[in-house]
C-alpha cells in the first residue's frame, strides 16, 4: 500500500484513539486533580512498555543512544505529555470536552510553524488561509464562552496545550528519522512517567484513594490515548510527516464532540460547532498545501 495512505489511515486511528480517550478523561476527572490523573496512566502506560520493550529488546537499543538524542525525547515528552495535557485536562475540567477540543485542535498549526522555523519546511498560501481559519476558530470560541460566562481560565489553559503538543510533534518529527517507531513511542511515555514524578509526593495521597471504577476508566484512557493513539501517531509522522499527520489526526475534535455530545449530554453550542468546522477546515487546507 502507497505509504501516503498508510500514514493518513494510521493517523486516522490515533483520531479515533484520542477521541476516546478524551471522553474517558473527561469522565475520570470528577474526583481527579488533572495532575493525578496524569500520573495515573503515565505510569499504566510505561508498565505496559516496559513489558513489551523486555520482549522486544528495545532496552537494548534505548542504552545504545547518544545522550544528546535522549535529551531531545525527554524535552519532547515533558512538553507532550507532562506540560501540555496538565493544561488540557485543566480545560477540561473546566469547560468541558465540547468547548475544549476545538481550541485545543489547533495545534497543527503550530507544529507547521515551529516545522518551518526550525526544520526549513515550505509555506505556501494554503498555509496561510489555514492559519486565517484557525483564528477565526478560536474568536469564535471564545465568544461563545465569553456568552455562557465561563470560567477564562479555561481558554487560556485551552489555548497553552496545543502551543506545548506543536513543540512535542516537532522535536518527535525530528527523531523519527533516528529512532525506530516503537522505541520511540515507549521512551516517549517512559520519560514523561519521570518527568510527571515531580508531582508524586503532592499528589501522592489523592492517588491512593482512586476508586476501582476510576481506575478502569483511566486505564482505557492510557491504552486509547497514550499506547494506540501515540503510536499510531508515531507510525504515521515516520511515514508522512508531521505537516500531514498532525492535521489529518486533528478530526479527533469531530468524533470527541459528538461523543460529548450524545455520551455525557453535554449540551451543543451552535457557534462552538461553527469554530470546530473552521478549525477542520483550516487544519485540512494546511495539510493539503
Amino acid at each position: 500500500m502507497d505509504s501516503l495512505l498508510v500514514g493518513i489511515a494510521t493517523a486516522l486511528v490515533s483520531a479515533f484513539s484520542w477521541a476516546m480517550s478524551t471522553i474517558l478523561i473527561r469522565v475520570g476527572l470528577h474526583n481527579k486533580s488533572p495532575i493525578s490523573a496524569n500520573i495515573f496512566r503515565l505510569y499504566v502506560v510505561s508498565i505496559i512498555y516496559a513489558f513489551v520493550f523486555a520482549f522486544s529488546g528495545s532496552f537494548t537499543i534505548i542504552r545504545s543512544l547518544p545522550l544528546s538524542i535522549i535529551l531531545v525525547a525527554f524535552a519532547s515528552a515533558q512538553f507532550g505529555f507532562v506540560i501540555g495535557d496538565y493544561f488540557y485536562f485543566s480545560a477540561l475540567k473546566r469547560m468541558g470536552v465540547s468547548r475544549t477540543v476545538p481550541v485545543t485542535s489547533t495545534y497543527p498549526l503550530w507544529a507547521i510553524l515551529w516545522a518551518v522555523i526550525f526544520l526549513g519546511r515550505k509555506v505556501n498560501p494554503r498555509v496561510l488561509v489555514g492559519a486565517i481559519l484557525v483564528v477565526m476558530a478560536i474568536v469564535i470560541v471564545k465568544r461563545a464562552e465569553d456568552k455562557e460566562n465561563s470560567d477564562p481560565m479555561g481558554f487560556i489553559f485551552a489555548l497553552m496545550a496545543p502551543l506545548s503538543w506543536s513543540v512535542a510533534i516537532v522535536s518527535m518529527d525530528w527523531l523519527t528519522g533516528r529512532i525506530d517507531v516503537l522505541t520511540l513511542a515507549g521512551l516517549r511515555m517512559m520519560l514523561a512517567a519521570i518527568g510527571v514524578s515531580v508531582f508524586l509526593p503532592r499528589y501522592g495521597g489523592e492517588l491512593r484513594k482512586t476508586s476501582r471504577m476510576e481506575a478502569l476508566v483511566l486505564t482505557g484512557a492510557a491504552v486509547f490515548g497514550l499506547l494506540i493513539g501515540q503510536y499510531t501517531f508515531v507510525y504515521s509522522v515516520e511515514m508522512v510527516g508531521s505537516q500531514i499527520a498532525a492535521p489529518v489526526s486533528a478530526i479527533n475534535p469531530i468524533i470527541s464532540s459528538v461523543f460529548a455530545v450524545f455520551l455525557l449530554r453535554e449540551p451543543p453550542n451552535r457557534r462552538i460547532f461553527e469554530g470546530l468546522a473552521l478549525a477542520v477546515l483550516g487544519v485540512v487546507l494546511i495539510s493539503t498545501a
